[in-house]
């Protein structure tokens, strides 16, 4: 053999060096009760400096004894398991895959190891981060060969469901079992979500269990990120990096080096991640689901329109399971959201099956509530809904709510019972919320014929009847929509609010001088899913598809005067400020207005009527003046 110009260090030895017999003769051996070769041989399956060829050797001798790797050799099958063939060689891949196809074939009882061992490469692998003299184990995040691995992982996947076609029924479980904890970081989560939902691409009859069990990961990150903490955290960190930039430009004017060579200004960093840590790592995670979606309802660039039929199918059965159960999730809705703009149709679908669980009787109470948010947020939220479509969604809830109405017009007993009538104030709640939102999209094109549409909702009923539905909406809506509803003579709202706010009076204890303890302002424990989406990365995607809220123009004339004290914040979209208000018994006055018998001049406060209990045992009423909440105009009342 010539071997003069052969490379010593860079090539492997012609002949592997092994210790013991053939793979055949150990089991043999080992069958006629020795052991010392079996042994040896797994304890040279665990060398970590095991050499391409020697694995493809011994790879050859199972295949060729595969059908006596019985239940008796599992710690031996184990440790075949446990090779790292993903970093190796393609003809070393090649021969393990092979291996692993015959002894799914012959030995069944092997399949849920194998798919384990399969699974278990979803993610990153670990390395030992030595700190002094400790050992912190961590994942490769930054590996090269990742998405090499996964492709590997995935092609292993797909040999084995075509030897073994159960394969789907035990994969499953798997899927769930290896899901990494939360407290991962944010890239082990994606490579792992990223690598299951590919797995629905080959075993598409997973795929609606495997979007539940993603979609449920992701609700539980999403309800442990408020938006008020996800503001807090994001408002500190931006202030902060203000302040390190502010350091950063007292040298900007210094702009030659030491020897005199200019230096040019550093750049500016576009800050993408997420300071709130659970907001980042759901933000990845949301990148993954949007880029799915779009890629299984696009093909060559193009909708398909039966692929993006049965992936909506699939994701409004998780949202009838998961998301619309789940009290106050900020983000993993919108899912649906982006699913629904790729085609009016599948929003007007989305629109009717959040209707039928709303008229529903036969389903719960709380459940018809939160169908009722959705309806509003979605209509008002949506810019590809077009004015036609919300029109008909107006058209459906308002004869419902007269026809609701109606049936409680018989009854002399009726009156204002969140508990007896629930769905008909989250519906009433619903209509005045999207004619806030989209009142003047109506009235475009022809106000005439706007108007007439309308005043034929009869909404004066509705508001004047004896459900009062107006003393259980959020006030910021309520109060928009009397300013609203009185500029086009609609209904006047402002006396059945003040009327409400007299009712609804909160108690002081002025002995103790505690500060007043406000009534409930949200009996509904209503929350609108579609409010502004806070997540950096994945709302590059939402932003296009987004109604920003921004004060009506219509209502400016009710609206006192506040030049001078914009806010930076109000430039946002803060409507609701991203929650419900938790303030109850309050009325938004202008800057002149008549209480108790002498004119009170207040810019935009808000003034709350509080019952004072004395320690005489008397009661009395005082008046006290608050700032009014950032952002929402006070609406003007009448003298």
């Amino acid at each position: 053999m010539e071997i003069e110009n052969r490379d010593f260090m860079n090539t492997p030895p012609v002949k592997t060096v092994r210790f013991g017999g053939n793979v055949v003769d150990t089991l043999t051996k080992f069958k006629q009760g020795d052991t010392r070769d079996y042994e040896l041989l797994k304890h040279q399956l665990t060398d970590p400096d095991i050499k391409d060829a020697q694995i493809i050797n011994w790879l050859q001798e199972f295949r060729n004894c595969v059908t006596q790797l019985t239940k008796d050799h599992e710690q031996l099958v184990y440790a075949v398991l446990r090779l790292p063939w993903l970093k190796r060689s393609p003809s070393v891949v090649e021969e393990y895959l092979a291996f692993l196809s015959n002894l799914v074939s012959a030995q069944t009882v092997y399949l849920r190891s194998c798919l384990k061992m399969i699974v278990s490469n979803f993610t990153p692998g670990r390395i030992i981060v030595q700190e002094g003299d400790v050992n912190i184990s961590d994942s490769d995040d930054d590996d090269e060969n990742l998405p090499r691995n996964f492709d590997r992982c995935h092609q292993g996947l797909q040999m084995i469901g075509r030897y073994v076609p159960s394969t789907s029924r035990f994969l499953m479980p798997i899927l769930c079992e290896k899901f990494p904890f939360m407290h991962k970081s944010a890239r082990t989560l994606e490579c792992y979500v990223h690598n299951v939902l590919r797995v629905s691409i080959f075993f598409p009859v997973l795929r609606r269990e495997i979007l539940e069990l993603v979609v449920g990961k992701m609700l539980k990150l999403d309800v442990s990120a408020p938006h008020r903490e996800i503001e807090e955290v994001e408002e500190s960190a931006a202030a902060q990096q203000l302040a390190s930039d502010g350091d950063q430009d007292e040298c900007l004017f210094d702009m030659e080096d030491e020897e005199g060579t200019p230096r040019a200004p550093p750049a500016a960093v576009e800050h993408s991640a997420m300071a709130h840590p659970v907001a980042e790592q759901l933000d990845m995670l949301m990148c993954v689901m949007l880029a799915y979606v779009k890629d299984v309802c696009h093909e060559n660039g193009s909708l398909h329109l039966e692929h993006t039929k049965a992936l909506y199918r699939d994701l409004v059965s998780v949202f009838d399971k998961l998301i619309l159960p789940t009290h106050a999730s900020c983000h993993v809705q919108f899912l649906l959201f982006y699913l629904c703009s790729f085609r009016l149709g599948l929003a007007e679908a989305f629109l009717e099956h959040l209707w039928k669980l709303l008229q529903s009787p036969s389903q719960p109470a709380v459940l018809r509530h939160t169908a009722a948010g959705y309806v509003g947020s979605f209509l008002a939220r949506a810019k590809f809904v077009p004015v036609v479509t919300v029109k008909a969604c107006l058209d459906l809830l308002v004869p419902w709510l007269h026809q609701y109405i109606d049936s409680q017009d018989a009854n002399s007993a009726t009156f204002c019972d969140v508990t007896l009538h629930g769905p008909f104030y989250a519906a009433c709640q619903a209509v005045f919320y999207t004619l806030v939102f989209r009142h003047q999209a109506i009235l475009e094109g022809s106000m005439r014929k706007g108007l007439s549409y309308l005043q034929g909702l009869n909404l004066e009923r509705i508001v004047m009847s004896q459900l009062n539905p107006l003393k259980v909406c959020l006030p910021p809506i309520t109060s928009m929509f009397a300013a609203i509803s009185r500029k086009y003579q609609l209904v006047f709202c402002y006396t059945i609010i003040e009327r409400n706010n007299r009712l609804v009076l909160p108690v002081v204890r002025s002995g103790q001088g505690g500060d007043a303890q406000p009534a409930n302002t949200n009996p509904l424990d209503s929350f609108f899913p579609f409010d502004p989406y806070l997540l950096k990365r994945s709302g590059k995607l939402i932003e296009p598809l987004y109604q920003v809220w921004k004060e009506p123009s219509d209502c400016e004339a009710d609206s006192p005067k506040t030049a001078g004290r914009k806010d930076p914040a109000e430039e946002e979209d803060d409507f609701l400020h991203g929650e419900t208000p938790q303030v109850d018994a309050m009325c938004l006055h202008s800057s002149e207005r008549w209480l108790g018998g002498r004119r009170e001049s207040s810019t935009s406060e808000l003034c709350i009527l509080v019952r004072v209990a004395g320690s005489s045992g008397g009661t009395g009423l005082r008046r006290r003046h608050v700032p009014g909440p950032p952002g929402l105009a006070a609406i003007a009342d009448p003298p």
